[in-house]
């Protein structure tokens, strides 16, 4: 179960299955249309632009009818059990449009790929092509197995592939805000996680592909770039101090973040996800020397009490996180602090769930991601616990998180009202034509009414009024 107290950019619920689609120039098409649908995390629609580039120089036009398309792939998710389902029930509503067209080639991309591939392809025979994360060069290739008649699977995990030189396509873009994946795997082995498995290790791009990408961004007339990782704060990258020698200098998380900044003080920095363990105060210290660099960290805590941090292997302990968000505060202290949380993990105790609640109220989160904890294949807590928490008590405990963040979502926002905030504007509000929306330094939403002077991509100065737990409401000032 999940409830987004706030959503953000980095995984939005309203994007949850949205079909991608690009204006083509017809000279360069090959006749075949193409449909992508992605699910998850920010990752996984980052991966599907990547998709998308690849597919659209061999000749792909982007369509947003699946009836219509030639080629269809979902772009999976295995966090979460609901993710799973749903792919699922739409790859046998893709079956029925295969009936009719037996030409149609339907593919499973991402996460899921992986663990799941045998099931896919042999057991339920719903699909042509599995494609994990790291092989989509390899998809005009497989496609034309599945053309000769042959089913096809690629889910090579690589320790190199990070996709560097592929310059995705922005689909669905409001031309203002893009993501940039900076790196991709993780190494942390969380208990209850796939990621590892599904992903890889973590590799980090080379800086100079990443700075490129966001400079060309910033002359396209984007505003805002979110650095994307399973966990950025272990981007690392050496080179070579002077071309040929042995010698090399290592690009951390800070530093990347400083060149980044440094493209333009028009150009606003976002990053996640942080990891407890890898915030270190020479990140804050960056993040505080640049305006433009969002004083907004989602730091995922997912239990406040140490017994069963450790059994989820995230190798730090309630004290831990607790020392590094009063180092937040004390460095960056208008820092907007968002986290995830799980209730109801293998063996928690009442006591233990309480030790969470109380890590609430000690931080009042911005908003959470929330969670009952659901035991995923594969991953070392299935292997090695028991999920014998019930069900009920599962419910029960998100419940009382979710009210407790709602409360500590709107104390938050409350705090805005009445303050004049820096305000991106990214569009319309989806509510109404005569609102704009856009997210401020704490990447909180905010909506505020149309001034014929001022347009997309403009940063304005928004006087707040008024605030739900969800949203800030008020008006440009000069």
């Amino acid at each position: 179960m999940l409830d987004l107290t706030h959503t953000t950019k980095e995984h939005d619920e309203s994007r949850q299955g949205e079909a991608l689609l690009l204006e083509q120039d017809p000279i360069l098409s090959n006749g075949r249309k193409l449909y992508i649908e992605s699910y998850g995390c920010q990752m996984n629609f980052s991966d599907s632009e990547i998709v998308a580039s690849i597919l659209l120089d061999k000749g792909f036009e982007t369509t947003k009818n699946y009836q219509e398309a030639d080629v269809v792939f979902i772009n999976t998710c295995s966090i979460r059990e609901n993710a799973e389902q749903r792919v699922r029930n739409r790859l046998k509503e893709f079956e029925a449009a295969k009936a009719k067209n037996p030409g149609m080639i339907v593919g499973v991309l991402g996460c899921m790929a992986e663990r799941l591939k045998s099931k896919f392809l042999e057991e339920e025979k719903l699909v042509d092509v599995v494609v994990g994360p790291d092989a989509y060069r390899d998809l005009p290739n497989l496609i034309d197995k599945v053309d000769d008649g042959a089913k096809a699977v690629n889910v090579l995990l690589s320790r190199e592939e990070t996709y560097a030189d592929i310059n995705p396509v922005r689909l669905n873009s409001n031309g203002v805000t893009a993501f940039i994946s900076i790196m991709r795997g993780c190494d942390n082995m969380c208990s209850f996680c796939v990621v590892p498995f599904t992903r890889g290790r973590e590799r980090s791009r080379d800086p100079q592909s990443i700075l490129k990408e966001a400079q060309d961004l910033f002359n396209a007339g984007y505003k805002e770039v979110t650095l994307l990782g399973q966990n950025v704060d272990s981007y690392k990258y050496s080179v070579p101090v002077t071309e040929g020698e042995e010698q090399t200098e290592t690009v951390t998380f800070a530093s990347l973040l400083t060149m980044v900044a440094e493209i333009s003080p028009l150009l606003r920095i976002r990053f996640s996800t942080s990891h407890p363990k890898d915030i270190t105060d020479e990140v804050l210290y960056a993040i505080a020397s640049h305006e433009n660099i969002c004083n907004y960290i989602h730091l995922p805590v997912q239990s406040g009490n140490s017994r069963v941090l450790e059994l989820m292997n995230r190798t730090y302990d309630r004290e831990w996180y607790m020392e590094r968000v009063d180092a937040i505060r004390r460095i960056i202290p208008e820092c907007a602090i968002s986290t995830d949380v799980i209730t109801g993990f293998c063996t928690e105790t009442e006591e233990e769930h309480q030790e969470t609640l109380s890590m609430m109220d000690y931080v009042k989160y911005d908003f959470a991601y929330m969670f009952a904890y659901s035991e995923r294949p594969g991953t070392l807590a299935a292997k090695r616990y028991a999920d014998d928490i019930p069900e009920e008590v599962k419910k029960r405990r998100l419940t009382e998180v979710i009210n407790k963040q709602r409360d500590h979502s709107l104390y938050r926002y409350q705090h805005f009202v009445g303050k004049v905030c820096k305000v991106l504007v990214e569009g319309f509000s989806k509510r109404s034509e005569f609102d704009f929306c856009g997210r401020n330094d704490q990447n909180a939403l905010v909506v505020f009414p149309i001034d014929p002077r001022f347009k997309q991509g403009d940063y304005v100065n928004v006087l707040i009024e008024s605030c739900t737990s969800a949203t800030l409401l008020g008006k440009i000032v000069d």
